[in-house]
């Protein structure tokens, strides 16, 4: 059903006072983080970083500790781990697995077909060749008030404000007023410090780095240095890094120890940290000097005010306001506990929480360098959760869900670049594991390009994660259309499909061609013996990414016009491929070939319904029947898990147009927790400074969970775009939003009141007539044409 009349009415309807709607709302500290207290342990700090630095401070009266990072700071060293007489076992992998003999076929790959070596350390990797990412130190600024000084938290408040980038803390000693303002710059590329107070001379300090290992500290010229070397698991001597700080005072004196920078009695203090690796650039101790230099040429005033400019060309694109209530003048750790005491009262903190997940992904990663990785750029640790690496069985996925739609596209191209170095050695991994042409990449990968399987059978061969990153790197197109970027992208897609067309074996019992051997990520089942095993053939997964991938490169071909001959081989091949998911006798989706029984059923993956999301081949629209099937799969699992995995039961429920169910998941993920445990159960949530909880600190449940708000708010994945698709009843009374993308590259704002729409305006590069579902009815709207 289409009305061009109705549609075009309700567009312009609301005219300038639409515009005054953004852009009057001025409410304090709408997109502030704070608290009344300095942070007590790491997880309550304030996340900063420019897109490659990082800092952690956590505002500490006598001493504020601050941990800094690099993005690029792995230990460890490229490697082959690949076994390069595997696939002479395949054949015997795969008869067994034929035969119903899984236990014995998972023996085998135990054997012979996992990674040469010791992987990933079974994710202690930091001293084995795989390597880890690694905090760079720490920074301590132990402050002299004198001895006569009362220390106590007079008016202390520590903020993070999201709109600046800018993290600060006050307090009152013996009526001096303390003032200390954080950011990692967005103009030279270094991390500022700025210290003042309300009376002159007041200013006292040690200046201090450490590292748990492998460094040393010292001063020269008046700047304070750390420098080391990591293992790269083999001789020892890995990727090298520095800091280096260089203090500026007004008034007092400074005097360098040996490992330190003693300030006194100074008005005001600035210190300028540069920070590099010799990751890919052999010269970074003279771009650490090159930084610094620049931060010294101008005012500390200039530097602040670009930092806030460059930063904002980013993080501005997008505007949010959800529902009525709000607590900003809550402290945002009570905000938390208020959020589920009061029936989820407070309708600004989850837009917070939607505008605190794009600024992470803006503080994380930017073009040109490395992607997020599990714990974005801020680890703590020489032996991060996991090596801090990144997960390909949905984890670096879900890192880049929310980027298109929420109108940060060119931070996806980091990931790009990663996986574009991946192809030559999943180039090897194919030929060592399965003889076959073009690329893979199993769960796990580095800095390095590692794409071996893992060293255990149970989750080290799940060979879907190169398929998978595909559809992050198809995602980016379908948002921009840009055709230079398909031209670039296509071998890498083209790569995969080749991979998959050469390893596909058929099953005699059905007639489909699968993978084989695999897993559905993580989870087991039980053979007819009682026995549990997690290796099958064919996994839903696999068929739905085969079959999605096989598609999007026939597609990109069409639009190319290139490979024609090739695309019509996948053509054939989809013919043959399992369908989109098979319907069990108990109404669920079936998460393998056979119907076996899971271990777990309430377990944290849920990698069968990917074709609901990030996929789109199951919809309520076109697929009722599976779009049933999965919500009864969803029912079975509940709603507990980690917290990426309770972002990504969201992400699902917003897919089946049920906002209610999607905000009650919101609500899960917003509950405070403390632990720090590693956890594989229910529990998830989030720290006092919001970063997500597996526990222990993992990002991809913020960067899910920004991707949930948005899908709940604007859908384009079904061939329409659809305004409040799943609004929760919470939010129905007014709201609006400014700038989210939808496919195609259009830019939509809406506004609404009572759960109906009631202005939307949606801009293009061109003038186009385009169908958008409003209120239910399907409309033809031209759009805006905005540059």
């Amino acid at each position: 059903m289409t009305n061009t009349h109705k549609g075009s009415s309700l567009l312009f309807s609301i005219g300038a006072a639409f515009f005054c709607f953004f852009g009057c709302q001025a409410q304090k500290d709408i997109n502030a983080i704070w608290y009344t207290h300095p942070a007590m342990v790491w997880e309550e700090t304030l996340p900063l970083g420019n897109g490659r630095l990082g800092m952690t401070p956590d505002s500490g009266i006598r001493t504020d500790k601050i941990v800094l990072n690099d993005i690029t700071l792995w230990s460890g060293q490229p490697q082959d781990a690949n076994r390069k007489d595997a696939y002479k076992y395949l054949p015997q992998i795969r008869e067994l697995l034929i035969d119903g003999k899984n236990k014995e076929a998972e023996a085998i790959i135990n054997k012979h077909f996992i990674a040469k070596g010791k992987g990933s350390g079974s994710g202690n990797g930091a001293d084995v060749p795989f390597g880890c990412y690694q905090t760079l130190g720490n920074l301590y600024l132990n402050f002299d008030y004198g001895e006569k000084a009362i220390i106590e938290e007079v008016d202390y408040k520590r903020k993070l404000d999201i709109d600046s980038a800018i993290a600060s803390c006050e307090f009152r000693i013996n009526d001096i007023k303390y003032t200390r303002e954080y950011y990692t710059s967005f103009d030279d590329d270094i991390a500022i410090i700025k210290l003042s107070s309300s009376k002159p001379g007041s200013i006292s300090l040690e200046v201090g780095m450490d590292r748990q290992e492998r460094f040393q500290t010292f001063t020269k010229d008046g700047a304070l240095i750390m420098e080391g070397q990591l293992n790269n698991g083999t001789d020892g001597y890995g990727m090298r890094y520095k800091a280096k700080i260089v203090p500026l005072i007004n008034g007092g004196r400074i005097q360098s120890t040996s490992n330190s920078l003693q300030i006194a009695d100074a008005d005001e203090v600035i210190l300028l940290i540069s920070m590099g690796t010799d990751y890919k650039n052999k010269d970074y101790e003279k771009l650490i000097d090159r930084e610094l230099k620049s931060g010294l040429s101008k005012s500390i005033a200039d530097q602040r005010k670009k930092h806030i400019e460059n930063y904002a060309k980013l993080f501005n694109r997008v505007s949010l306001k959800l529902g009525r209530s709000a607590n900003n003048e809550v402290p945002t750790d009570k905000r938390l506990h208020d959020f589920k005491e009061y029936n989820e009262g407070d309708d600004a903190l989850a837009a917070l929480f939607f505008q605190f997940g794009r600024y992470l992904s803006i503080s994380s990663t930017r073009p040109g360098i490395l992607p997020p990785n599990l714990q974005g750029l801020w680890a703590k640790n020489v032996q991060t959760p996991w090596n801090g690496d990144y997960h390909l069985d949905v984890n670096i996925q879900m890192n880049h869900w929310a980027l298109e739609v929420a109108n940060l596209s060119e931070l996806n191209l980091p990931l790009k670049d990663l996986v574009k170095s991946m192809v030559v050695h999943g180039e090897k991994t194919a030929k060592a594991y399965y003889n076959s042409d073009g690329w893979v990449a199993h769960v796990i990968t580095n800095v390095w390009g590692y794409t071996a399987p893992g060293e255990q059978a149970s989750w080290g061969i799940s060979n879907a994660g190169s398929g998978w990153l595909c559809n992050n790197l198809w995602q980016h197109y379908l948002y921009t259309n840009d055709v230079q970027y398909l031209k670039e992208i296509y071998p890498i897609l083209k790569g995969v499909a080749q991979f998959y067309l050469d390893m596909l074996i058929k099953d005699p019992k059905t007639g489909w061609w699968v993978t084989a051997p695999s897993v559905s990520p993580e989870n087991s089942f039980y053979l007819q013996n009682g026995e549990q095993t997690n290796i099958c053939m064919g996994p839903t997964i696999d068929n739905q990414i085969v079959r999605e991938l096989f598609q999007n490169v026939v597609d990109a071909s069409t639009s190319l016009g290139i490979d024609k001959q090739f695309s019509t081989v996948l053509e054939k091949k989809l013919e043959v491929i399992p369908p989109v998911a098979v319907i069990g006798t108990d109404g669920r989706i079936m998460e393998w070939l056979r119907s076996y029984k899971e271990v777990d059923p309430q377990h944290r993956h849920i990698s069968h319904l990917y074709a609901l999301y990030p996929g789109n081949q199951i919809t309520i629209g076109h697929t009722p029947d599976l779009a049933e099937a999965a919500k009864k799969t969803l029912i079975a699992r509940g709603d507990d898990g980690p917290s990426w995995s309770i972002a990504y039961k969201m992400l699902f429920w917003a897919r089946l147009k049920d906002g209610n169910h999607a905000f009650k998941l919101l609500s899960n993920i917003l509950r405070p927790t403390k632990a720090t445990n590693i956890n594989y159960g229910a529990g998830g949530g989030v720290y006092y400074n919001l970063l997500s909880a597996g526990p222990p600190f993992q990002i991809d449940g913020n960067f899910g969970a920004t991707a949930g708000i948005a899908e709940m708010l604007l859908q384009s994945h079904a061939g329409v775009i659809e305004l409040l698709p799943a609004l929760p009843d919470q939010w129905s009374e007014q709201g609006y939003y400014k700038g989210l993308k939808a496919e195609g590259g259009y830019t939509v704002d809406v506004k609404w009141e009572q759960g109906k729409v009631t202005g939307f305006m949606i801009y293009s590069s061109s003038k186009k007539s385009i169908n958008v579902k409003v209120n239910g009815v399907v409309q033809v709207v031209e759009t805006i044409k905005k540059g």
